[in-house]
């Protein structure tokens, strides 16, 4: 058991904790969490870290035994408290291998008309969690964000995907309007929510092939990437609410491609 702040393993999970750039250049993220650790894909589990307390308790074998063959380290209290990101840690923390995403994963590998998520400059952990989750329930294929937008692997975003992170296929790249030209190759449809868009969203057919653009928090999308689009799209709104928090727009356009794709 690991009961030293200065151990070189307890350094280097709180490095890849903290720094993203220490995550890609390793390729992993962690997960915290027992939600997380029952669903993470048994393949990309590279390390496994349990609190002392939290594999001293009888309702955890179950899950620890499922780990037969894997290495499990222990941690004291104090020192699993030290590497956790929450206030307060369930006690166990997974490293978990980044998955790179094929091309037929992001289209819907056949099965179902691609429905793709592009974020430009997204930047709030929460907001991008949500979009991740939300998709999910949606039936997205994949989310495409812009390189200078927040990192996917944030455990602030890993948290309130609340699993997504494991099944959502998500991909940076570095021009969406360069995107947007490729998925139109491809018979994707792109549609810019944009506050000067003329047409309501409930007006347009996302039975096929689908990709909506959605912008940064304060700005919404650049003028140059709406107009990229094949098509520029609102929500309208009653009162004097001007916008609607990014995610919650994302979300509104999704379920509307979901419910015409039930029909």
């Amino acid at each position: 058991m690991i009961t030293s702040m200065a151990n070189g393993r307890i350094r280097q999970l709180q490095k890849w904790q903290k720094k993203k750039k220490a995550r890609e250049e390793d390729g992993v993220f962690l997960v915290e969490g027992i939600r997380m650790a029952v669903e993470a894909p048994q393949e990309q589990i590279k390390e496994i870290y349990l609190s002392e307390s939290f594999a001293g308790k009888k309702e955890h074998e179950a899950l620890i035994n499922s780990w037969t063959d894997r290495n499990i380290t222990l941690l004291s209290d104090a020192v699993f408290s030290h590497v956790s990101d929450t206030l307060a840690p369930q006690g166990v923390l997974l490293v978990m291998e980044a998955k790179q995403w094929g091309e037929d994963e992001f289209l819907g590998n056949g099965k179902q008309p691609p429905l793709l998520m592009l974020l430009e400059n997204m930047q709030d952990p929460g907001n991008l969690g949500t979009v991740l989750r939300a998709g999910e329930a949606a039936g997205v294929t994949g989310v495409i964000l812009s390189r200078d937008s927040v990192d996917i692997y944030n455990p602030k975003v890993i948290r309130s995907t609340m699993g997504a992170i494991y099944r959502m296929p998500c991909r940076y790249v570095d021009s969406l309007t360069e995107s947007v030209e490729m998925l139109r190759e491809k018979g994707i449809r792109s549609y810019a929510a944009w506050l000067p868009g003329s047409v309501s969203y409930d007006r347009e057919d996302y039975r096929g092939g689908t990709a909506f653009l959605i912008g940064n928090e304060g700005n919404g999308l650049l003028e140059q990437t709406a107009l990229a689009a094949d098509a520029r799209i609102r929500i309208p709104m009653c009162g004097q609410v001007e916008s609607l928090n990014a995610a919650v727009a994302a979300s509104v356009l999704m379920f509307e491609a979901a419910r015409q794709r039930r029909e």
